[in-house]
């Protein structure tokens, strides 16, 4: 680009606004192929209950613990998301790049109508600085972009409001010089506003920046002219920055040991923060996602160098402003007031594994970015040579551009996401453990052992990471050596309710089934609402037969979970072992509605419509289950069942040796397989039938009963007697066997043994 296209960037508006979003589109194209990582899941596929339909739309507004924030417009452009392409991911990616892309535009704009020199320069570099990058490519932080969008055309609105500028040429008014104002336009501001707050709460700085920059215009504040009107801004920052705080600490968990941090202590750390954003963004080399967390000694002078001297550069900028102007003064209190609540004075999640994180600077960085850009700009005005400014960009932006590439590809997938988190910062233990969860996802057990581990030679005193590593010890059937983790875990912290649960899980799968039935009792007095901890209990009883109170355990879990579908399936089941197939029939519906391609509730479905008399419905539904799951030989056995009693005992046969096919050690089915061939004649190749499932079966009463009466045709009458006995012996009560042998016996043909 030559000098004379240059100046053309800074003369045209739409030209400008045309490189901005290229620049943005070509920096972040490897994000495009990403696809969901850490915490995703709680804004898309771990809220499908509340993405499904227009009530879980509504539960987003009206309930501040519906989602993992009180953010509902972000949780709202969600929901749209999951109606218009489901939950592939490249959409949600366009649409966050489509945002920053805006946001660096109207960041221009608003630094234009501000006059700011070098307004061009700085939407370009927030466009495609690095440090962008995890709020931009992270599906997730769609809080931090849609927010930004809707603040700065808050602040636009408001700027038409106050007249923070009459025309872009004309000179900025007075403070005694206000025209009409518009009221439209501040009525559009407040509005926008609060949509920014409820797309993320870190908007909470516009009123204050309102003021800051009637300041910088004007020289003075006036109570009428400029605090009264921002009143009802402040108000609402509060009101939400205070609801935001609270669910941070009591609803996303935000307490404990970790945040228990003396007062000077966070002092430090604030002061550290601060220092660290400015040098990211001053450089932005070996970005992480999770950085390590600082030691913090407040007993030591050098740590508090931080905070002095964020402190003493804030008291230069002030004080020299008669001289150097309020700009750099407003830069750096924008910077600072908008970190401020994130730099550890309020508890945050994420402090509980590091103090700094990319996402919290992007909004605060406008403030750095534009006083860097404009004091370039001034530089070059004064040494008279646009040569510098042009040269500055044509240099930094690629650089820039070339390094935000590169980092938005560490989004590409999971995988890609934590190696490139564990090999900056290996001993970064909260990486190790999602890590760890998603290598067990993929079925790579062993080396999520080896992460769990690793995270615990770090963090010997987390529960949560011994309880990870007592589900995948028991996904490899190590349970004994699991339920040791689950109790270790819950020796920490003795009201973790999730290892309560899988201690149960562990205890139940050795067979002692009381003992776990204690711990998901425990899961569920410290945790009423856990879904899953009633749903275990439920089968726990359901295994002792205490049918209703697993039926009070089932409903439990699907009023606090409706889309639970593995809890309406075994609700099904408790129910039709009561006798009450119509609601059992009701709730594998549900199961079915809610997960179309859960196979065992297809298969549930299916035989209880049987029961029902509804054939011609069951089988459709065996179909499906079949469909879904090949190797699933229960559907053909059920299949053969209702067409033997059909009298099609041809497709009945098919039906069977289709069975037997998928499971050759399938007992029952050889058995009924050699029933119906003996219906058909086939005598001798029943018989083989009968013998093999009591090869596989050797307690299975029936064959012996089946062999019993072919032996007999056969004229085999001591064999027969002999098979009718085994049949009573195994199973007393087996009526048919009894009366048969007992007819034997009585007939004279053989003595009594």
């Amino acid at each position: 680009m030559n000098l004379k296209a240059m100046k053309n960037v800074w003369k045209s508006p739409r030209v400008g606004a045309i490189l901005i979003f290229l620049l943005t589109i070509v920096a972040y194209l490897p994000a495009m192929r990403g696809g969901f990582i850490w915490d995703d899941a709680s804004w898309t596929t771990r809220i499908g209950r509340l993405l499904r339909n227009v009530s879980g739309l509504r539960l987003m507004w009206c309930q501040p613990t519906a989602l993992q924030q009180y953010y509902p417009l972000t949780g709202a452009s969600f929901w749209l998301d999951y109606h218009l392409w489901g939950f592939w991911t490249l959409p949600y990616h366009v649409e966050n790049i489509l945002l920053h892309a805006c946001a660096a535009i109207l960041f221009w704009t608003l630094l234009r109508r501000l006059r700011v020199p070098g307004a061009w320069l700085a939407g370009a570099i927030f466009a495609v600085h690095p440090v962008m990058v995890e709020s931009v490519a992270w599906i997730t932080e769609r809080k931090n972009v849609l927010s930004l969008v809707l603040y700065l055309g808050a602040l636009l609105a408001y700027g038409r409001f106050t007249k923070f500028w009459k025309v872009e040429s004309g000179p900025p008014f007075a403070a005694e010089d206000f025209p009409p104002r518009d009221w439209i336009a501040y009525a559009l501001a407040f509005l926008l506003f609060l949509a920014a707050l409820l797309a993320k709460a870190v908007a909470f700085s516009l009123p204050a920046v309102i003021l800051l920059i009637c300041w910088w215009k004007r020289g003075r504040i006036q109570w009428r002219a400029d605090v009264l009107p921002t009143l009802p801004f402040f108000a609402l920052a509060i009101s939400l920055g205070l609801l935001t705080a609270w669910l941070e600490k009591f609803s996303v968990g935000a307490k404990g040991p970790e945040w228990a941090i003396p007062f000077p202590e966070r002092c430090v750390i604030a002061g550290r923060a601060l220092w660290f954003y400015v040098g990211k963004l001053a450089w932005p080399a070996n970005l992480c996602f999770m950085y390590p967390r600082w030691q913090i000694n407040a007993g030591s002078m050098r740590q508090w160098l931080y905070p002095i001297t964020a402190v003493g550069t804030l008291l230069v900028l002030w004080c020299a402003r008669a001289r150097i102007g309020r700009g750099p003064a407003v830069g750096a209190l924008f910077f600072v007031g908008a970190l401020l609540p994130v730099v550890g004075f309020l508890d945050a999640f994420f402090m509980r594994y590091s103090f700094v994180c990319d996402h919290l600077v992007y909004l605060p960085s406008l403030g750095l970015i534009a006083l860097a850009a404009a004091l370039i700009t001034r530089t070059s005005e004064h040494l008279h040579s646009r040569a510098l400014l042009y040269g500055f960009a044509i240099v930094v932006l690629p650089f820039f551009a070339v390094l935000t590439w590169r980092q938005s590809a560490i989004y590409t997938n999971i995988e890609t996401f934590w190696r490139d988190t564990l090999a900056k910062n290996p001993n970064a233990w909260m990486a190790h453990v999602d890590f760890g969860i998603e290598l067990q996802k993929m079925g790579r057990t062993q080396e999520a052992i080896e992460h769990y581990e690793q995270a615990l030679r770090i963090g010997p005193n987390f529960a949560e990471t011994h309880c990870d590593l007592g589900s995948a010890l028991a996904q490899l059937g190590r349970e004994q050596e699991a339920i040791g983790q689950y109790e270790q875990a819950v020796r920490i912290k003795p009201d973790f309710a999730e290892a309560h649960c899988n201690l149960g899980t562990a205890l139940a799968e050795l067979g002692r089934v009381q003992e776990a039935i204690g711990q998901y009792e425990q899961a569920v007095r410290i945790k009423p609402d856990f879904a899953d901890a009633h749903f275990y209990l439920g089968n726990a009883l359901a295994q002792l037969g205490r049918v209703q109170e697993a039926i009070g355990q089932y409903e439990q879990a699907v009023r606090i979970n409706p889309d639970l579908a593995e809890a309406h399936n075994r609700l099904g089941l408790a129910l039709a072992k009561a006798g009450k197939l119509n609601e059992a029939i009701e709730q594998y519906n549900q199961a079915v509605r809610i997960k179309p391609d859960y196979a065992e509730a297809h298969f549930n479905l299916g035989v209880a419509l049987q029961q029902t008399g509804r054939i011609q419905e069951a089988m459709r539904h065996w179909e499906d289950a079949l469909r879904i799951r090949p190797d699933f030989a229960e559907v053909p056995y059920n299949l053969g069942v209702a067409l033997e009693h059909a009298g099609k005992l041809q497709e009945a046969i098919g039906q069977y040796q289709r069975a037997l096919r998928i499971d050759p050690n399938y007992a029952k089915a050889h058995n009924n397989l050699g029933a119906v061939l003996m219906r058909r004649g086939a005598i001798q190749e029943a018989m083989q039938h009968w013998e093999e499932a009591l090869r596989i079966k050797p307690d299975f009463a029936e064959p012996h009963y089946n062999l019993g009466i072919a032996l007999e045709k056969e004229g085999k009458i001591q064999e027969a007697i002999g098979q009718y006995e085994q049949a009573v012996k195994i199973n007393p009560n087996y009526a048919a066997a009894r009366s048969s042998l007992n007819r034997l016996r009585s007939s004279g043909q053989v003595s009594r043994e």
